[in-house]
C-alpha cells in the first residue's frame, strides 16, 4: 500500500456509489485539511484525518494539495494538421459560419484528414492526448467527425481505440459522423451515409453524436441518427445551441442522451426540459473564449437544481486547448462559477457525461487512484485564480505518476 501523508487540501472527496452532483450539491467541493490517502493495486482504499494507516511505502505530499484527475467529456483531438490560418481569418473578423461557407472549418479538417495515413494520424493525436494528461486530465472522450465519409470515420475510430490502448487514461470514443455534411453527399444522401456507417461504427464506437444546429443537422435528422444508434447499442451525446437554439437539447432529451453539449445560447425551454433528467448539460468555455460568443448560462442550470458539466471541445478550429485547468478558470471569471462548483463540474460531472463516473472523477474508496498532487501551498481557490501559474507535482493514473 502506498501512503500520501500531509496533504494540505485533499478535495473532490464523494460518497460510494454517488454518480454526480446536482443543483446545491455541486457547491460542496469534499474538502478535507491536513489529510492522508491510501492507495493499492491502482485503487482509493481509504482517506482520513489524524493517524495515517502503516505502508509499504510513504509519500510526503509536503503541504500540497490533491484532488481528481480532469475528465473531459467533449474533445476533437484526433485530427490532422493545423488551421492556424483560420486563425488569421477571425482576426479579420470572418466568423465560424462564413469561414464554414467558404469551405473551411470541419471540411477543412476532413479533406486534412482523409490525406493522412492512419499511423501519421495516430503520431499527431497522441502527441495532443500526452499533453492533456501532463496537464492533469485522467480521462476524455474523443470524437471522429473529420473523415465525413465511411472510411475516413472508422480511421478516426480506429486510432482512438489505439490511443485507448496506448495510454492509461480512461478514453471514451464518439462516432460523430453527422458533425458536417461530407464532400459529394446531398443533406439527405449523408444523413443515410451516416446510419448506413453505424454497425460498423458500433464495433469501435461507446456513444453517437450529432450536431443539431443551424446549418447542420435538424432535430429530425438528429433525431434518426439517434434512433438508428440506439438499434446498434450507441447511446447518444449532442451538439446543440453552439449556433443558434436549434432544438438539440430537447431531441437528446427525447432520446435520453448521455449529454448534451455546448449550449452557449440557452433559453429557460431548455433548462425546464433537462430538469430532472439522467442528461448531463456540457458546457465549453474554451470555445465561447475562442470564437468570442456567449458563455453558457451554467448559474441558472445550477439554481434550477441541474448538474453541470464543463468540458475543452479540443479541436483545430474552435478551441485548440486542452487545459482544462483554463477551463475552470473561464468558468469562474465568466460564468460566476465557484471554484467548488468549477471543481464538480470538471471532475464528477465530466466523468457522468461520459459514463465512467462509477469508476474515476472523485475521491472515493474503490475508485480508480486517478488524482492530481500539486506542489506545496495550493488550495482550490488558487487553481482557477493563478490560472497559469505551474503548480503540479505529479499526475497519479490508477495509482502510478505519469
Amino acid at each position: 500500500m502506498i501512503l500520501f501523508r500531509n496533504i494540505g487540501e485533499l478535495a473532490g472527496i464523494a460518497p460510494e456509489g454517488l454518480l454526480r452532483r446536482q443543483g446545491a450539491e455541486m457547491a460542496d467541493a469534499g474538502i478535507l485539511h491536513d489529510a492522508w490517502l491510501a492507495v493499492e493495486d491502482g485503487r482509493i482504499v481509504d482517506y482520513g484525518t489524524g493517524q495515517a494507516p502503516e505502508a509499504d511505502e510513504v509519500i510526503d505530499a509536503r503541504g500540497g494539495m490533491i484532488l481528481p484527475t480532469f475528465c473531459d467529456s467533449h474533445t476533437h483531438l484526433v485530427y490532422a494538421g493545423c488551421r492556424d490560418g483560420e486563425f488569421l481569418d477571425k482576426i479579420n473578423g470572418l466568423s465560424y459560419e462564413q469561414i464554414a461557407a467558404r469551405g473551411g472549418g470541419i471540411l477543412n479538417s476532413s479533406d486534412l484528414l482523409n490525406a493522412t495515413s492512419e499511423d501519421e494520424l495516430l503520431a499527431q493525436s497522441i502527441e495532443r492526448v500526452r499533453e492533456v494528461l501532463a496537464m492533469g486530465t485522467g480521462a476524455l472522450e474523443i470524437k471522429s467527425g473529420y473523415g465525413l465519409n465511411p472510411e475516413g470515420e472508422m480511421k478516426m475510430l480506429r486510432v482512438i481505440r489505439r490511443i485507448r490502448e496506448s495510454v492509461p487514461a480512461s478514453v471514451r470514443a464518439t462516432f460523430l459522423g453527422a458533425h458536417a455534411v461530407g464532400r459529394g453527399y446531398t443533406q439527405g444522401e449523408y444523413v443515410q451515409a451516416v446510419i448506413d456507417m453505424m454497425p460498423q461504427a458500433a464495433e469501435l464506437a461507446d456513444y453517437v453524436d450529432v450536431f443539431c444546429d443551424e446549418g447542420f443537422f435538424t432535430p429530425a435528422e438528429t433525431e434518426r441518427i439517434l434512433k438508428a444508434g440506439a438499434r446498434h447499442g450507441l447511446r447518444g451525446k449532442i451538439h446543440a445551441n453552439e449556433l443558434a437554439v436549434s432544438g438539440g437539447v430537447q431531441a437528446g432529451v427525447r432520446h435520453n442522451a448521455l449529454s448534451v453539449d455546448h449550449l452557449e445560447r440557452t433559453t429557460d425551454a431548455e433548462i425546464e426540459a433537462l430538469r430532472g433528467r439522467e442528461t448531463m448539460p456540457v458546457m465549453l468555455p474554451g470555445t465561447s473564449f475562442f470564437l468570442g460568443i456567449p458563455y453558457g448560462r451554467a448559474k441558472d442550470y445550477i439554481k434550477a437544481g441541474i448538474g453541470l458539466a464543463l468540458a475543452s471541445d479540443y479541436n483545430p478550429g474552435s478551441s485548440p486547448s486542452g487545459d482544462m485547468r483554463f477551463v475552470m478558470a473561464l468558468a469562474c471569471i465568466h460564468m460566476r462559477l465557484t471554484p467548488a462548483e468549477a471543481l464538480n463540474a470538471v471532475t464528477m460531472n465530466g466523468a457522468y457525461a461520459m459514463g465512467v463516473s462509477d469508476i474515476t472523477g472523485s475521491i472515493t474508496r474503490g475508485k480508480r487512484a486517478d488524482f492530481i498532487l500539486t506542489q506545496p501551498g495550493w488550495t482550490l481557490t488558487k487553481l482557477p485564480y493563478l490560472h497559469h501559474t505551474p503548480y503540479i507535482r505529479s499526475v497519479y493514473l490508477e495509482g502510478k505518476a505519469i
